[in-house]
């Protein structure tokens, strides 16, 4: 790869826009341009629980092909009208959520973001991932964008939930239950 970025400090974008990949400039304001942002965040999460993650966590492999993935979808929403998504890694998401869900037990309760502090990152991403999806379903309002993407985002959401549940359980430890104050008892 030869040097993409000779210059990172361009002044281009003093103004409050930004070039996307098609050569056209939109608001930093823009809904494309809030996605990126979020699929950026979501990326950036996930590195940070990467780092909480011992290097030969069973985690490290999957982790590392999404952060490639997202990292895609941000040059998809960059480039208006390219497709970098495949139905093939919404498939292997589903196949490693399927092999980590099957370890955890039946959910009976609703949890709260915690457990230890990979779990909380783990949820913390999940949360981004959400917003991510919610960023992508306003940008369709008005724009095409690669109906992949938000089934990738939708699906990577619900496999870093079960991430999550089994991150909390590693070492003897739980996930944190949720329980209503008032269990039991009328609120006032």
């Amino acid at each position: 790869m030869g040097n993409r970025l000779s210059k990172i400090a361009t002044k281009t974008g003093d103004k409050g826009d930004t070039g996307l990949g098609d050569g056209s400039r939109v608001s930093k304001h823009s809904d494309r341009i809030q996605a990126i942002g979020d699929v950026d965040e979501l990326n950036s999460w996930i590195g940070l629980l990467r780092a909480q993650l011992a290097a030969d966590h069973a985690l490290q492999a999957v982790l590392d092909q999404i952060q490639h993935d997202l990292f895609d979808l941000g040059g998809e929403l960059a480039v208006p009208g390219f497709n970098a998504l495949s139905a093939t890694l919404i498939a292997d998401l589903e196949a490693e959520l399927e092999v980590i869900n099957r370890q955890l037990p039946a959910l009976k309760e609703f949890i709260l973001p915690g457990g230890n502090q990979a779990a909380a990152h783990c949820h913390m991403a999940r949360a981004v991932c959400r917003r991510a999806e919610r960023a992508l379903v306003a940008l369709l309002q008005h724009q095409s964008v690669n109906e992949l993407a938000l089934q990738y985002l939708n699906r990577l959401s619900d496999l870093l939930f079960v991430c999550a549940r089994s991150l909390a359980r590693e070492g003897g430890g739980q996930e944190v239950l949720w329980r209503n104050r008032y269990q039991g008892t009328n609120p006032p």
